[in-house]
């Protein structure tokens, strides 16, 4: 596993046991990836798409729920999906990696490669859109690309508004002395881009490896840096009312209100590394990470719902019929 590979795994949660695919020329997706046990493998991540849940993960793995059954649909990768992304119960998302993005206009039964570029060496770790045809896709060491046409094509964007003022002092010296090694630099000094959503303000908020904590009003176009007084890194986010939590490295979350500026750590009984949450139509909100946790969090009080050792769990998400779904390294399941 290369440096860049490990690097990526850590910014998602996951221990370094991670399967980490790369597309091979000489397999074709379509005979090897439909698996029995593809319920139980390594998935990143889970989502609602209407009345289905779909999840993503190793191997170009999707996996959909319909009538409370999971069964896997054929996709034309194999690179590990990441993230998946539905803009209404029909058009959707899927990122990872060699850079990779496919989509579907049918809930998830049938998806197409709109992106894949593993000569660029890096995963995309998220994707949104924002409308039906703008939507942004975003990964490791500043990976950001942007679509205004449904992902019919995607423009690279560099956001040196998020690089520390030394590299940018760095980056200003280089291009004017060898252009080639300025590209070179500019391509690894960005920190991860983890996770990126919308605000109820219509923000997007965007967190990511090195305590980045970032804000835009402009659609991601530009983004400004929040005060946001911790250096690890945040691997996810969400919107709770008019308060937003960040989460992350060695279970460390925090809290702050629509304004971004005062931020405040919620204590929680475990150190493992959270991932992902959850605000439910009842407002509970659950957060599950590493070491199997699962918590529950009531006015900023967090109590363990669930521990399973052994794993690692990276998503959760509700069904149609108010069932709470874990994803993570040993698969998809439901707590006892």
């Amino acid at each position: 596993m290369t440096f860049s590979m490990l690097r990526s795994a850590v910014a998602i949660g996951i221990s370094a046991c991670l399967y980490t695919a790369s597309v091979d020329a000489q397999l074709d997706p379509l005979s090897v990836q439909i698996q029995p046990l593809a319920q139980s493998s390594l998935l990143l991540d889970i989502t609602n798409a209407g009345d289905k849940l779909i999840a993503v993960g190793q191997r170009g793995d999707v996996l959909l729920l319909e009538n409370n059954q999971w069964h896997q649909v054929a996709t034309p990768v194999i690179s590990q999906l990441t993230k998946v992304f539905f803009f209404d119960d029909k058009q959707g998302w899927a990122v990872g990696h060699d850079a990779t993005i496919i989509h579907t206009q049918d809930g998830g039964l049938t998806w197409s490669i709109q992106m894949q570029s593993p000569e660029i060496e890096k995963p995309f770790f998220d994707v949104r859109f924002y409308t039906a045809v703008d939507g942004i896709a975003v990964g490791a060491y500043g990976l950001f690309y942007r679509t205004a046409d449904g992902g019919k094509t995607w423009q690279t964007e560099f956001h040196q508004e998020l690089l520390f003022e030394e590299d940018i002092s760095y980056l200003n010296e280089l291009k004017g002395e060898d252009e080639a090694l300025y590209l070179s630099e500019r391509a690894s000094l960005l920190p991860h881009f983890n996770r990126l959503i919308r605000l109820k303000d219509k923000r997007l908020l965007l967190v990511g490896e090195l305590g980045m904590v970032a804000v835009s009003d402009d659609n991601g176009h530009t983004f400004s840096k929040t005060n946001f007084d911790y250096d690890g890194s945040m691997f996810n986010a969400i919107s709770v009312a008019d308060d937003v939590y960040v989460m992350g490295l060695r279970g460390h979350v925090f809290k702050s209100d629509l304004s971004l500026s005062a931020w405040e750590e919620v204590e929680l009984p475990v150190e493992s590394s959270i991932n992902s949450a959850l605000i439910t139509p009842n407002n509970d909100l659950y957060l599950v990470g590493n070491a199997g946790i699962v918590l529950s969090v009531d006015n900023d009080k967090a109590t363990i719902v669930a521990r399973r050792q052994g794993e690692n769990i990276v998503a959760i998400a509700q069904d149609s019929k108010g069932q709470l779904w874990f994803a993570g390294s040993k698969g998809l399941f439901q707590l006892d």
